[in-house]
């Protein structure tokens, strides 16, 4: 993948790499480490889960197809745009489990369409596609760097190693895809 434009197919294979990464950080943690909050202003792991997921549930559907919300009651919480303060109490991780994995699956879907060339404007397409698939997949790493700081400096839980792939470095400390390096 390195040195030339990746394929939409491709790109998902890193969005499930780096989503696999995400469950490293945090399938092995308690429901109480989950939803646990360093302070008062701080989000806890489990919102940023579900934030991950929001933000690509809202990315494919207002750049790709337009569909409703898999978990409604969940998007004014994992609003990044909402102060930490009114975003009220995480859902339990099995409900986020369950929204990571519905908006994985409508990821999956869309992007699959889109690289099977079943859609309008398959080549217009296949370019948002492979730009909103970077886009999530280092909104994921991004979001597990403040996951990882909490569970090593807060909880005292080790580190799983970075993902395998030649695909992703670090930059400023942060795991990201740069298909063009």
């Amino acid at each position: 993948m390195t040195g030339s434009t990746p394929t939409v197919s491709e790109l998902l294979v890193e969005y499930d790499r780096a989503r696999a990464y995400t469950d490293d950080l945090w399938r092995d943690l308690s429901a109480d480490e989950v939803v646990w909050r360093p302070d008062a202003s701080s989000s806890a792991i489990g919102w940023h889960l579900g934030h991950q997921a929001h933000v690509a549930h809202f990315m494919v559907r207002n750049l790709t197809a337009a569909e409703p919300s898999p978990d409604p009651e969940l998007d004014d919480l994992m609003d990044s745009a909402q102060p930490e303060k009114f975003r009220g109490a995480l859902p339990t991780v099995e409900r986020l489990s369950q929204f990571r994995d519905t908006v994985a699956e409508r990821v999956h879907a869309r992007l699959g369409d889109i690289a099977g060339r079943r859609v309008n404007s398959p080549d217009q397409m296949t370019v948002v596609g492979t730009h909103l698939l970077t886009t999530l997949i280092n909104h994921e790493y991004q979001h597990d760097q403040w996951i990882g700081e909490v569970r090593f400096r807060d909880l005292g839980h080790p580190l799983p190693g970075d993902p395998t792939t030649e695909a992703v470095r670090r930059i400023d400390g942060y795991l990201v895809l740069d298909p063009l390096s």
